[in-house]
């Protein structure tokens, strides 16, 4: 893993089409801001995790 430290309005670029900045910091919160391609889906973890748990859940049958 890359760790990288940046400070407010500071940016990490992935890629050629892929920008992070740092909105704010407050307290032990970091608010990101996402420049990404539309076809490039951006997901918190919680709800990364929980789209792959729907997806590979078998459907009910009654």
């Amino acid at each position: 893993m890359l760790v990288l430290s940046r400070k407010k309005d500071e940016k990490i670029v992935i890629g050629d089409s892929i920008t992070l900045m740092v909105i704010e910091i407050r307290g032990d919160k970091v608010r990101l801001g996402i420049d990404a391609p539309r076809d490039v889906t951006v997901h918190r973890e919680e709800i990364y995790d929980a789209i792959k748990r729907e997806s590979t859940e078998q459907p009910k049958v009654d």
